[in-house]
């Protein structure tokens, strides 16, 4: 066996789960290191301590809270790897600090459930001060959003653009038979092929090169956490962190990757990816639109969030372990400078999807803002699958049904017989609400699969005393749009 096969057996052995680390110290001491707060976690594991030392507790100090051990702990929680071994694959030094970030990490797929461990580079908890720019980010919100939305058809070959500790990569690697990756820094692709290793996922190969340079293959699936943070490039001594910065101005590297996947997507190959844009003088999903305009893929950009300016740039000077003081206030004067100079006021998250047609031009453009709670990660494929079937198709021939996630809401006033309000609510994925007039209403509770779309409308109208012809009229495009977004399927 390899030290890192040897690693993995006693991971394994002590548990080492997303689980039992929860069981360790509890709710509370888990949603406070959420939030970069490990004292709570600390206190319950000195109690575990007190009584016992298990393994579990020995690989959750050193590796998840970042606090050094002594060897002999650390040897006995690793019986088959050794402190020797632990300190030849750089987890820890001779004093039994801990070198790396390495945390168990669990999700639950169409396959079932899933547990791997990750490691990355040790954060600013651990460190006690400012990352470096070279430093490899282990699993964030990002990436936890973008493998959510992945679409998970199997391809022959997949793209890990930018790959940092190889998340993306790894659950690509799921639905593809192989996977590339690819990354700008060394040290990423040195922790993702350790990560690959270390969790028995063969079937992915790295290398070294900035966005698609190394990569002249065409791609079923390119999935991307870029490093799209618009930081400023003209002022001295701001950090250039590899893991988020991509070396051009404003959302510029947003756009390059918009462009030129196109090159890279095989017919009908998809490509999903995070990023930014900026609102000043336009529009930031109309900038998107831009983007999408010169290509020939089909689109679909959702909005998630939009921050001032202000907002931004503290939300990404803390990101890289800055402190109120005066080197926080040296940096947030040049982020303001910088948007000042490109009269940016605004900036706007979300994902993008692309795909590239089998055949013709594309025939989804679609952009939206979505910034409401969302309930589980969004089928993005679902969206993809029913905008296929509607196209040219006789929606009033075909039945639909209700999606069961679905639920319609009435508000009435005191005393009234009808409603003021209706609302269908999607229960799950966006979880969009849509206002129904009295007719599309009436068309949606009628849908049970039982009759066609066009019989329905022709019933309403006939109960409603209209026109059947401008019923249907008012009430297609709405239906095309319940079943876009999924709250009636076909």
């Amino acid at each position: 066996m390899t030290a890192i096969a040897d690693l993995a057996a006693d991971l394994s052995a002590a548990r080492f789960t997303v689980d039992a680390l929860g069981e360790l110290w509890g709710e509370d001491a888990a949603a406070a290191l959420h939030r970069g707060q490990r004292v709570p976690a600390l206190r319950a594991l000195s109690a575990v301590e007190l009584v016992e030392a298990p393994p579990l507790a020995t690989l959750a100090r050193a590796f998840v809270l970042g606090l050094p051990v002594v060897p002999s702990a650390l040897a006995a929680a690793l019986p088959v790897l050794g402190f020797e071994g632990a300190v030849a694959l750089g987890l820890v030094d001779e004093a039994g600090a801990p070198l790396l970030d390495l945390r168990p990490y669990s999700f639950v797929d169409g396959s079932g459930v899933v547990s791997w461990w990750i490691a990355s580079d040790l954060g600013e908890l651990a460190l006690g001060h400012a990352i470096p720019e070279q430093h490899v980010l282990g699993v964030g919100g990002a990436s936890t959003t973008l493998s959510g939305l992945m679409v998970s058809r199997p391809v022959e070959l997949a793209l890990d653009l930018g790959t940092g500790c190889g998340i993306q990569a790894l659950h690509a690697a799921r639905h593809a038979k192989r996977v590339i990756a690819t990354d700008i820094s060394e040290r990423a692709l040195e922790l993702a092929r350790f990560n690959a290793e270390l969790n028995g996922v063969a079937n992915i190969e790295f290398r070294l090169g900035s966005l698609f340079e190394p990569v002249p293959e065409r791609f079923g699936h390119v999935v991307s956490n870029p490093p799209f943070v618009i930081t400023p490039r003209s002022a001295e001594g701001v950090p250039a962190y590899e893991y988020r910065d991509g070396g051009m101005v404003g959302d510029a590297l947003v756009a390059s990757v918009i462009k030129d996947v196109e090159a890279h997507l095989e017919p009908g190959g998809v490509a999903q990816l995070l990023g930014n844009w900026e609102y000043g003088s336009q529009d930031g999903l109309a900038r998107v639109e831009q983007w999408v305009r010169f290509t020939g893929l089909d689109a679909w950009v959702v909005e998630r969030e939009r921050q001032d300016v202000e907002q931004y740039a503290e939300t990404w000077i803390r990101d890289g372990g800055t402190r109120s003081g005066a080197e926080f206030d040296r940096l947030y004067g040049a982020w303001l400078d910088d948007f000042a100079a490109r009269g940016v006021t605004h900036v706007g998250f979300g994902y993008v999807t692309l795909r590239r047609p089998v055949t013709g031009a594309p025939t989804l453009r679609r952009f939206e803002v979505l910034d409401g709670p969302i309930a589980g990660a969004p089928d993005v494929s679902a969206l993809l699958t029913a905008h296929d079937w509607l196209r040219d198709r006789d929606l009033l021939a075909e039945s639909l049904t209700v999606a069961p996630d679905v639920t319609e809401q009435r508000h009435y006033w005191p005393g009234d017989e009808h409603p003021t309000v209706m609302d269908l609510r999607q229960g799950s994925g966006f979880a969009r609400t849509v206002p129904l007039g009295t007719a599309l209403a009436a068309v949606v509770g009628a849908c049970d699969g039982s009759l066609p779309l066009g019989a329905i409308c022709d019933a309403v109208a006939q109960l409603l005393e209209v026109d059947a012809a401008e019923l249907t009229a008012e009430v297609l495009p709405q239906v095309r749009e319940l079943v876009l977004t999924g709250l009636l399927l076909p």
